[in-house]
């Protein structure tokens, strides 16, 4: 594909314009050319980036591509809405969070209320459950700190390529090829095509912590369920380079005979980079092989209404599904025997809460370990 640029413009003639010229021996600013030879006619990609600094001709090019991607949104309605607005909500769920905007009460905000990362997350769910045949997407990242595009340039590159359209990225960043991975870039900048050189993902280094209740400030925010922290629990965080990236809590159940996980929290700017399962995986197979507090070799339940998290779990072997519930136990009874403990323990009762009574679909899954996986 031959693309020819020829943008013009007026030529000002006025006296900075004038003194510009002179200093620095300019005879005009009001033309700009640009020719590029894209051999990406066929349909063996998916993923091509157009890199380049600024003013370099990428948005340029990617108009004479097709139409940019640039979708409208409801200004007095959440996001959840907006996506997939006909199509099945688990569609937007999986979009959502396969992009890395797990949050879920972002999902809840009108889009003019995100913030860059969450506005730029959002748009790449909408593009992957639109998935057009072909779509270029200018800016790609640029409104965004370095850690978010990175992170969610290669979750939105695993979304992607399961809708089987093709996507032109406009970028000046060079530091998310490796993430993307594309199948082709043009650099604007050397006027070099590149085509089918293989990028390895940079890796994560990953430290996980045992520790307490410390750091759950930090995640609260982000857990999309607000409930009262465990009683008896250990703590585990994850980082990488010093940075605070999951957290998780591990109980027990009564008598000892499994353990229970809890509060799995990834932070917003690695959502998508595939650290939650690893981290959660990690911790549950020390649990297994009886590094914890009670020396004792116990399988852990997890369990979540969260709908990316549960996908997640169904995908991975070294999980088994236990149980599905799409209503919570009585609410009546647990308050009463939160309020009986009270008042034996001298306290003035609960305030009227309990657990249950929800209309929410929570399912419960089971850790059986690296060796079931492998198998």
């Amino acid at each position: 594909m031959k693309i020819t640029v020829r943008n013009t413009c007026r030529d000002h003639d006025s006296y900075r314009a004038a003194r510009v010229k002179s200093l620095f021996n300019v005879e005009s600013g009001a033309d700009f050319s640009l020719d590029a030879d894209l051999p990406i006619d066929g349909n063996d990609w998916q993923i091509g980036v157009v890199v380049g600094p600024s003013g370099s001709g990428k948005t340029s090019i990617g108009r004479q591509l097709g139409a940019l991607y640039a979708p409208a949104w409801p200004a007095d309605a959440p996001i959840i809405d907006a996506i997939a607005p006909r199509g099945d909500v688990n569609a937007a769920f999986g979009a959502l969070s396969a992009v890395g905007l797990g949050s879920v009460p972002a999902w809840l905000r009108p889009f003019q209320v995100l913030s860059n990362g969450e506005q730029f997350r959002a748009n790449l769910a909408r593009l992957v459950c639109d998935a057009p045949g072909f779509a270029v997407v200018d800016e790609f990242s640029s409104v965004v700190d370095r850690q978010i595009a990175k992170v969610g340039a290669g979750a939105f590159s695993k979304a992607w390529r399961r809708t089987g359209g093709k996507v032109v990225l406009l970028s000046c960043h060079y530091d998310i090829l490796d993430w993307i991975q594309p199948d082709w870039i043009f650099d604007t900048g050397s006027g070099q095509f590149e085509r089918g050189r293989l990028r390895r993902r940079p890796p994560l280094d990953m430290c996980i912590h045992q520790t307490d209740w410390q750091h759950w400030p930090a995640f609260e925010p982000h857990h999309y369920l607000k409930m009262p922290r465990m009683i008896a629990a250990t703590n585990y965080v994850a980082t990488i380079d010093d940075q605070l990236v999951a957290h998780v809590a591990v109980s027990t159940r009564p008598g000892l005979v499994e353990a229970r996980a809890c509060r799995l929290v990834v932070m917003p700017e690695w959502q998508g980079a595939g650290v939650g399962m690893r981290f959660l995986n990690a911790v549950c197979q020390a649990w297994l092989e009886g590094q914890n507090r009670y020396g004792l070799q116990l399988r852990t339940l997890f369990h979540t209404s969260h709908p990316g998290l549960a996908a997640a779990l169904w995908r991975d072997r070294s999980w088994t599904q236990v149980s599905a519930e799409l209503v919570g136990g009585r609410k009546g009874p647990c308050r009463e025997s939160m309020a009986r403990s009270a008042q034996k323990a001298g306290g003035k009762g609960n305030g009227g809460s309990g657990y249950g009574g929800h209309f929410r679909a929570v399912q419960g899954f089971r850790y059986l370990g690296e060796a079931a996986c492998a198998s």
